[in-house]
């Protein structure tokens, strides 16, 4: 069984643009994030699903740099974007990570594989359809086959917001991680500068491979 991890990147950030790019220390904020998915001993491989508008080339040319597999896709039907790739690369699991989790926890994503090996009924094992880890420790385990659905069925929130359609509908067979304490009311991710400035100062403190509860401490 494989598991490609499929990392949603893209430029035009409304809150924070070109947040993914955005330096701490030498590295930018992408460039940490994959760093910390290498440490992964589950992920057979790391694509960075970014899209096909002129804007998202310096992404590209991050990932050549970094010698990271990439695929460009639709800006606004992310949906369509991953089925694509799923085309193209084949995996029959994915694991779905947003760029703008910088301090993703790849200890936290073994947990979640190894869970889904366990788990092999369920469609789309997940930390996210009740919300117990914090912002920027999101985590979608997704049988590839489930994106064998036309993107003309689904609304425009869905086309962007890749997997809502999934949770819409009765018919996947979902699991939810939860961790042993509710801890969705802190923030790990990047979603404006002030995020940016929380994360950078955590890195700076605690290197950029300690783990996800040794950042929250220091929240």
């Amino acid at each position: 069984m494989s598991y490609y991890c499929f990392v949603q990147a893209r430029y035009s950030s409304k809150r924070l643009r070109g947040k993914v790019l955005k330096k701490i220390g030498k590295f930018t904020l992408l460039e940490i994030l994959l760093k910390r998915l290498k440490k992964s001993k589950q992920i057979n491989k790391i694509v960075v699903l970014t899209s096909n508008s002129n804007q998202d080339k310096k992404i590209i040319d991050l990932c050549k740099r970094n010698k990271i597999d990439y695929f460009s896709g639709p800006l606004k039907n992310v949906f369509l974007r991953f089925k694509y790739a799923i085309k193209k690369y084949r995996s029959q699991k994915i694991v779905r990570i947003c760029a703008d989790s910088p301090l993703m926890d790849w200890r936290l994503i073994d947990k979640m594989i190894n869970l889904s090996k366990s788990f092999t009924s369920y469609d789309i094992i997940s930390n996210v359809k009740t919300r117990t880890f914090p912002k920027g420790q999101s985590i979608e385990i997704l049988r590839s086959e489930i994106f064998d659905v036309s993107s003309n069925l689904l609304t425009r929130d869905e086309k962007e917001h890749v997997t809502k359609f999934f949770y819409d509908k009765k018919k996947y067979k979902i699991f939810n991680y939860k961790s042993n304490k509710k801890l969705n009311k802190y923030n790990l991710c990047v979603d404006d500068h002030n995020d940016y400035l929380v994360v950078s100062k955590l890195i700076k403190k605690k290197s950029i491979f300690a783990t996800w509860k040794s950042y929250v401490k220091e929240l």
